[in-house]
């Protein structure tokens, strides 16, 4: 296949290390519409390759494929701001809580007591048990007469 000819999906998929079937999938979701050659064969193009490396970001990054299919359904993914910011701050909970686990972690293997025995430790894991439910008022099972 000479390099203007496109190139057929085995060749995308192996570009990137991906399976074919992934490939599929995210044109069968609205992410990749290759270009059909007269066998009907998909034909990526050199605008296909930008378009899964920017797939393949946006997964690193965090996306879902139904996000990725609204960023990428315009030129520019500035257009969907909203989507963008609700996602930074999805992000930011997401890095807080990573960098939680780390510090318990890096405590946990700096401090010479036990579970059991360090204050640190035990006021984290109180703080992780949900409170009791509330329980309604006992009713009175006294009969009248």
């Amino acid at each position: 296949m000479k390099s203007s000819d496109g190139m057929a999906i085995g060749e995308l998929a192996e570009r990137f290390g991906l399976a074919t079937h992934v490939l599929r999938h995210w044109e069968s979701r609205g992410l990749l519409e290759p270009a059909r050659d007269p066998g009907g064969q998909r034909s990526y193009e050199q605008a296909d390759l930008a378009r899964v490396a920017l797939i393949l970001m946006g997964k690193e990054a965090g996306f879902t494929l139904g996000e990725l299919r609204t960023l990428l359904s315009t030129g520019d993914p500035m257009d969907h701001r909203d989507l963008l910011q609700r996602h930074v701050r999805r992000l930011d909970q997401r890095i807080s809580r990573a960098q939680a686990a780390r510090d318990l972690i890096e405590h946990a293997l700096a401090c010479p007591h036990t579970f059991a025995e360090c204050e640190h430790a035990r006021e984290r894991i109180t703080a992780r048990i949900p409170p009791a439910p509330e329980r309604p008022p006992a009713r009175s099972t006294k009969l009248t007469t």
